[in-house]
């Protein structure tokens, strides 16, 4: 049985993910959906609305979203779940320190990351993924679980391959 995820683009699409896929296989069926999605269209912030979307919809994550480099500082993009902290500097929290290293981040339990930004306390594992373009950092891609412990290798592959993808939405709004 296949669960709907509907995504709206310049055309009505549809996203499914078997009910009882395991994680890899979620992200496997997920991606190459997504991909053919957003990568038609031009529109960045839509494209990143409907990946936050289509990634808390397929995992149920607590929050999952975008923050954009902006003046210096990682500004709030689009995202799904509660609130967020709306800018964040250079190095701060993990998702400055992913920034600043480039590299993705995984933290088992966010009380144990040093300077980490309490955006929700509901929030206990976290993952970060830069999204890299001519060797710079554009954004990173957050995603918060309720869960210690939630993310792993599998996460870190497929979200650094979309962090891929996504790379190319950037490269298109700059053209």
């Amino acid at each position: 049985m296949h669960l709907p995820i509907l995504l709206k683009n310049r055309l009505s699409e549809n996203i499914f993910i078997s009910e009882n896929s395991t994680k890899q296989q979620k992200y496997e069926e997920l991606l190459p959906q997504l991909n053919h999605l957003l990568l038609p269209s031009d529109d960045l912030i839509a494209n990143l609305a409907n990946c936050s979307a289509a990634l808390k919809t397929a995992f149920n994550f607590w929050w999952v979203g975008f923050y954009l480099v902006k003046n210096k500082q990682l500004v709030l993009g689009p995202f799904q779940g509660p609130v967020a902290c709306t800018s964040i500097q250079l190095g701060k929290g993990v998702c400055g320190a992913s920034w600043q290293q480039a590299v993705t981040i995984i933290v088992e339990s966010v009380n144990d990351f040093q300077g980490h930004i309490a955006c929700s306390s509901a929030s206990l594992s976290e993952i970060v993924v830069p999204i890299i373009v001519n060797n710079e950092v554009v954004a990173v891609l957050d995603v918060d679980s309720e869960y210690l412990a939630h993310f792993d290798e599998i996460d870190k592959k497929y979200l650094e391959e979309l962090a891929i993808n996504v790379a190319e939405l950037f490269t298109k709004k700059a053209d």
